[in-house]
């Protein structure tokens, strides 16, 4: 077989194996990070924000359960108070949080109900999820806010947790929501292309992993690194994130939220970002 014919075949094998993860998702957890929401000044990014927006509000319009987890409370609080750096110290990071917060809910509300949609915020901490009746609780709340069509908006309450208490995260409180839900699928919109098997900053020939059958040591090993001065995750958390997702069924994809309608491209099955196929399928 020629070079141009295998390359071809092997594109097409590719699509039809993301196809297989992605064509019938009825219930899906979006993740977006900060360097994506924000400025490097801290200020929110309102193009990126509408962009989102609308992206969400057209899924949700096909049928499909959204919710999203969202990253942005400090670093819009940040940028709120005039701050030059990120706070060091957790009671900063939590008044930075509390004034954050409420603008960053104050954004989604407006621009989502330019689209007849209806938002609610959910804020939860680790210690929601290891208490039993809690995690009861939350999962019951998801349900009826699902069931009645509403688009879901979850943070961690940073206002009030400590390190003992937190997540550490967004890329894991999303795996962690996406369990909750019983979630068919996870996209991490972050300012990257996906997980590349070298440091892509630093290694100019770098080379993007499409698909991630099984997280290996050397896919862990590929990840690594931190994430921007706004944000707390780097690929490392990604990867950690979707060991959790995948493990209880939910297959996860990691793309840059940068690219126009990229929340389409993904459920089009097109080859964009990185995908981590599920143990196991819900279809």
């Amino acid at each position: 077989m020629k070079g141009a014919d295998r390359l071809k075949n092997d594109r097409i094998n590719f699509m039809d194996s993301r196809i297989k993860y992605v064509k019938n998702v009825k219930k899906l957890v979006v993740k977006v990070g900060s360097s994506t929401l924000t400025y490097p000044t801290g200020l929110l990014n309102l193009n990126r924000i509408e962009s989102l927006v609308r992206q969400l509000a057209d899924l949700h319009n096909r049928g499909i359960d959204i919710v999203l987890v969202s990253s942005g409370a400090i670093g819009a609080g940040i940028g709120k108070l005039g701050l030059k750096t990120r706070p060091k110290t957790i009671p900063q990071k939590q008044a930075a949080a509390a004034v954050g917060q409420g603008l960053l809910m104050q954004m989604y509300e407006k621009l989502f109900s330019e689209y007849g949609q209806i938002v609610a915020q959910i804020l939860l901490t680790r210690e929601d999820m290891g208490h039993e009746e809690r995690q009861l609780n939350a999962k019951n709340t998801f349900t009826a806010l699902l069931k009645q069509r509403v688009i879901t908006i979850v943070n961690e309450n940073d206002a009030i947790a400590t390190e003992e208490i937190k997540f550490g995260d967004n890329d894991t409180l999303s795996a962690v929501v996406s369990t909750l839900i019983d979630a068919d699928l996870l996209i991490l919109l972050t300012d990257i292309d996906g997980l590349y098997n070298s440091n892509p900053n630093t290694n100019p020939n770098a080379e993007l992993i499409h698909h991630v059958k099984e997280i290996t040591p050397e896919i862990e090993n590929a990840a690594g690194g931190a994430g921007s001065d706004l944000g707390t995750g780097g690929m490392c958390t990604k990867v950690n994130a979707a060991k959790l997702a995948v493990s209880a069924g939910t297959s996860m994809i990691i793309v840059n939220g940068a690219h126009p309608n990229i929340l389409s491209q993904v459920l089009e099955g097109k080859e964009v970002g990185t995908l981590f196929e599920s143990h196991h399928s819900k279809k």
